[in-house]
């Protein structure tokens, strides 16, 4: 049991990381866990939530993509724009969602196609899709949107609703797909021994690509749920998303949640604490730091007494 509960000591890491934090909250700030608060901060963080569960799939690979924030912009102008065209939202989705795939195809490619490093890469793309997208809207934000656009025409009710059944089923879906599927079974394999992957007949190549292009069409959707929450499209948005989802487990989507849920509550949490809020960046990487150190610290516990 022990051993089984040392595979998921980040997890419990960041649960606990997690319930420190509501304990303060209860605590000192009780206004926090009002129910209209609660309500804003699931639907804030619920398209986090699909971004992160691409990521997730990157990360099973043994890749990484810094660039999530420039495509999330980009497609969330995507958006914008297709819907000023006159397109009915749900193939505004299927347009945005394809773009973003096309995005994560162009880092797999890359990747798994020339074997670059993914760091690199996404580096690289990160630079070249924010700067050009600023060149090419000048940094405006797309207004005058159509009344449909703005929670896909729901009304605030039913677009709420929206959203979050939205990221449920992702996220239910990934979960299941992961466990069940022999795709799912494959990422795992590919990124965990790709040697070993190949000699079973998976191509960890093309394990690697198709989790980057999923990454980019969950990106797609996680940036339409973000724009339609607003008036306007912000052509700075996603800046900073990439701390936000590289969160949680050791490949695990449980692992994924708490880590989103965690990161998601800190901004609002100082607010409520009376804390700036310009702290809030400062303690996602700390989060992220601490949850990585509960893995290394053991090996490097055992390598010292070994020596």
């Amino acid at each position: 049991m022990t051993r089984g509960l040392s595979r998921y000591r980040r997890e419990l890491g960041v649960a606990a990381a997690l319930a420190v934090l509501l304990a303060l909250l209860a605590l000192k700030a009780p206004a926090f866990f009002q129910a209209a608060n609660l309500r804003d901060l699931l639907v804030a963080n619920a398209p986090v939530l699909v971004a992160a569960v691409g990521m997730t799939l990157v990360v099973l690979a043994r890749q990484i993509d810094i660039s999530i924030g420039s495509q999330f912009a980009i497609c969330g102008v995507a958006a914008g724009l297709l819907a000023k065209t006159g397109l009915p939202m749900p193939l505004v989705t299927i347009g945005v969602v394809a773009a973003g795939a096309g995005l994560g195809a162009i880092n797999g490619a890359l990747v798994a196609g020339l074997g670059l490093p993914a760091i690199v890469v996404t580096l690289a793309t990160m630079v070249v899709l924010r700067e050009g997208l600023r060149w090419r809207t000048e940094g405006v934000w797309i207004q005058d949107l159509p009344d449909r656009f703005q929670w896909f025409g729901l009304g605030q009710a039913g677009g709420r609703a929206a959203i979050v059944v939205a990221a449920l089923v992702v996220f239910a879906a990934f979960t299941w797909g992961l466990r069940r599927l022999a795709a799912g079974r494959a990422v795992y394999a590919a990124g965990s021994d790709p040697e070993a992957a190949r000699l079973v007949g998976i191509h960890p190549r093309r394990v690697v690509f198709a989790a980057f292009v999923f990454m980019g069409a969950l990106t797609g959707l996680s940036a339409v749920l973000t724009a339609i929450q607003f008036i306007d499209v912000q052509t700075s948005a996603g800046a900073g998303l990439e701390l936000k989802v590289i969160s949680g487990g050791r490949g695990t989507l449980v692992g994924t949640l708490l880590g989103v849920t965690l990161l998601g509550t800190i901004g609002p949490a100082l607010t409520f604490l009376g804390t700036q809020a310009y702290w809030e960046r400062a303690l996602q990487g700390v989060v992220i730091l601490l949850a990585v150190s509960t893995d290394a610290l053991p090996s490097l516990v055992r390598t010292r007494g070994r020596a």
